[in-house]
């Protein structure tokens, strides 16, 4: 039986490759591990710009006739040039002719992005429809800030771990009735 020898040097070649690729690559370089900032607070966790970009999604995606993967890009998209508007806001709200020269470099970046998700009809109507859609976005921003502001000062909210919260005294009529032994 000549098999066997050969079924045997088989193994004997094979096996050290076998162990070599079970063995973790130590050799190569560590990847980088992306640490985030838990000190900045995150744009997908804030609901002011959660908001606002799916108030002006939403809008869009009626005025243009979007399907479902066109509006899922198009909310994407949104919430991404959104979060940057928000943060260019608060960056250059003391030189306004700053933010507006940023404010269109995001516009554009949008066009470009939102040229591959549209028909070339749907385009030209959001192309056309720009500086609707800023002010529809711009209008929304200052309503919804100085509502928040509005609803934060009616119901508070909690300042403790045990719901207390800031509001009037309450009245307490005390027991008369002596409570230890007599």
């Amino acid at each position: 039986m000549t098999l066997k020898p050969f079924f045997a040097a088989c193994l004997l070649i094979a096996a050290p490759s076998a162990a070599f690729a079970q063995q973790p690559a130590t050799l190569s370089a560590p990847s980088p591990v992306a640490v985030q900032d838990k000190t900045q607070a995150s744009q997908r966790l804030n609901p002011i710009i959660e908001a606002r970009a799916d108030h002006l999604s939403t809008q869009m995606v009626r005025d243009l006739h979007l399907n479902n993967y066109q509006a899922t890009r198009l909310r994407s998209i949104n919430a991404d040039k959104v979060a940057k508007l928000d943060a260019l806001e608060r960056q250059y709200a003391r030189s306004p002719k700053q933010l507006e020269e940023q404010s269109k470099a995001v516009g554009r970046e949008r066009d470009k992005e939102l040229q591959v998700v549209l028909t070339t009809d749907q385009y030209t109507d959001y192309f056309d429809a720009r500086q609707r859609y800023a002010q529809f976005d711009k209008n929304y921003a200052a309503s919804a800030s100085s509502a928040i502001l509005v609803n934060s000062i009616q119901n508070p909210a909690p300042v403790r771990a045990n719901d207390a919260t800031i509001g009037p005294a309450r009245k307490t009529t005390r027991n008369t009735q002596p409570t230890g032994r007599q």
